[in-house]
Parts: C-alpha cells; sequence; structure tokens
C-alpha cells in the first residue's frame, strides 16, 4: 500500500521577513503522496511588503505511523507500510526588487526513514537523505499601493532522486516531474484597529512533465488565518497565529502509481508564535488534522512541526 506523507505550511508574522511550506501540504520532495509538497502556500504575514530581502533557514518533523482508511483510523495490517519519517531542511531567499516583481528560490534536503513489508511478512527498512526538489518563484504584488494581494507563479525542479532501491515512487524524496506552480494571496486587518490581521492564500502546483510514467496528482491547498501583532517585550515583538489549512489532493497516475491509496482531502488546525527581534525572526508551529478522508489505506501524521529562523536586508 502507498502512503501519504505531509508537509506542514508554516505561517510568519513580519511582512518583510518571507519564508516558505502545502499543502504541504501540502506539498509538499517534501511531502505530498510522500514525494510531492502540499504546504508550499504563502500565509498572509509571509507576504511582502517593500522591497527588500529574507534569506531563511527552516526545520520539518513529520512521522506517519497510523494507517488511515476513508475518514478513520485503520487497521494496520490493511497497510503494507509501517512508516514514514521524515526530516525536511530547508534553505531558501526572497528578494522584492520593486513594489511588483520579486522572486523566490527554495533549496530543501531531505532524510527519509521508510518501514515496509516485503513478500507479504517481513518488515524492512530503507533510508534515504539527499537534495529534495527545487522551487523558483515570481512574486507580483501590483494589484494595490499596499502590496496587500498578489500572484505567485513558478516551477518545481525535478532535482529530487525518485529512483531510490527499496522506495515506491510515492515514497521517494523527489517526485521526477516538473510542476507549474500557480497561487494567490489577499491580506488585511480587522474592523477597529491593526493588531488582530487576518490573510488568505492558496496555490495549484500541476505536474507538467514526467518521468517513467509516474505523474503525481495535482495538489490544490489554502488557508485561512489570523494573527495578533500587539505584544512585545522591549524591542522584541511576540506574535501568536492560528490557521485554518485545507487540502485537496487527486490520485497518482501512470504504471509506476497506485492510483487506488494515493489522493486526499484533509484540514489542518495549527498553532504558532513568531519571535521578532530586529531582522532577525524565529517562528514555530505544531499542526493538528481535524479531518481526513483518504483513498484506500494510507500512513498519516497525528502531528506536524515547523521551526524557522529569518534573516531580512
Amino acid at each position: 500500500m502507498k502512503s501519504k506523507s505531509i508537509r506542514m505550511f508554516e505561517p510568519r508574522l513580519n511582512p518583510l521577513l518571507l519564508a516558505v511550506l502545502a499543502v504541504l501540504a501540502p506539498g509538499t520532495g517534501w511531502g505530498c503522496g510522500c514525494s510531492c509538497s502540499v504546504f508550499d502556500v504563502r500565509t498572509g504575514a509571509m507576504l511582502p511588503t517593500s522591497q527588500g530581502g529574507v534569506a531563511f533557514l527552516e526545520f520539518n518533523f513529520v512521522d506517519q505511523n497510523q494507517n488511515w482508511s476513508g475518514s478513520s483510523n485503520g487497521p494496520a495490517a490493511d497497510n503494507g507500510d509501517k512508516r514514514i519519517k521524515t526530516e525536511f531542511f530547508i534553505a531558501g531567499s526572497q528578494y522584492m526588487f520593486s513594489r511588483d516583481w520579486g522572486i523566490l528560490a527554495e533549496i530543501p534536503y531531505v532524510d527519509r526513514y521508510f518501514r515496509t513489508t516485503k513478500d507479504a511478512s517481513d518488515v524492512v527498512s530503507f533510508s534515504h537523505a539527499g537534495l529534495g526538489d527545487i522551487r523558483l518563484k515570481a512574486i507580483y504584488t501590483g494589484f494595490s499601493s499596499d502590496l496587500s494581494s498578489g500572484l505567485m507563479f513558478g516551477l518545481k525542479l525535478p532535482t529530487g532522486c525518485h529512483d531510490t532501491p527499496g522506495f515506491d515512487r510515492d515514497t521517494q524524496i523527489g517526485t521526477g516531474s516538473t510542476d507549474l506552480l500557480v497561487g494567490t494571496f489577499s491580506r488585511g486587518t480587522f474592523p477597529g484597529g491593526k493588531q488582530w490581521n487576518w490573510f488568505l492564500t492558496g496555490q495549484v502546483d500541476v505536474p507538467i512533465l514526467i518521468s517513467n510514467d509516474y505523474r503525481p496528482g495535482i495538489e490544490l491547498n489554502g488557508i485561512a488565518g489570523i494573527y495578533y501583532n500587539g505584544w512585545s517585550v522591549g524591542s522584541v515583538k511576540i506574535a501568536p497565529v492560528g490557521q485554518i489549512i485545507a487540502s485537496h489532493n487527486w490520485n497518482d497516475q501512470g504504471t509506476q502509481a497506485n492510483p487506488r491509496d494515493t489522493g486526499y482531502d484533509r484540514v489542518l488546525l495549527t498553532a504558532g508564535v513568531e519571535v521578532d527581534s530586529g531582522p532577525v525572526s524565529i517562528y514555530a508551529d505544531i499542526a493538528l488534522p481535524v479531518y481526513q478522508d483518504v483513498h484506500g489505506n494510507q500512513l498519516m501524521a497525528q502531528e506536524l512541526f515547523t521551526l524557522r529562523v529569518s534573516y531580512s536586508f
């Protein structure tokens, strides 16, 4: 049985300190279908408000050890895969050349442990670490003078390994595909003050070039969230954030795919906090699934963790 890996999406509260993942996800490779990324969707406070740049390092941890079938837990015996534990290390940078245009690059390093059943009885384990699928994006924010809405578009490149022995195509750290990434965002403040802020973001990830007759499922991810920026201790700002993250992932296709056990709908709730001191920002959060409906049998995580350090310039 094939299993799903989940990449958690992360919020940022200082709008100049942009960093990134979609769903995942999603996303994501970094994690949808164990190889594509899901939560590569921007949260509102991660979006730029002026010219300038940010460099960041991020760590995500996902431990998929629970079999899921439909919208509830499934017997472990129904899934040949037993555990997928993944650590994502992401280095990235974004730079806004003007109030209208910017670019973003993300380079992931993925360390994955995979335990599965061989020959219907023996449980075997495999490990692999290496470069994941790089993402390159352009950002357009010319719709409004305050950069409060915009578009993001670019490509996910097939730089991650997708032929490691012992791993199925949907558990490889790379998809082997070139994907088109298209997203949109909007943000604002609630009436009565600027301390409470809201944001909406979404992205679709569509594989356009594939290898070895394996096509990862299309991913659609969205986030609605709020954060509060009225707390500080001296010059240090402390901001809590909450999000609802929704994802839909279509089945994988092709002779090397397993359509029966890929594809899902999921809703996550996240709670996080960001601490800003000058150009340095530290962010951490935890995401918990509140709804999951999967095709067939898939391994799901009970929680997802993110830690990020960034520097604006």
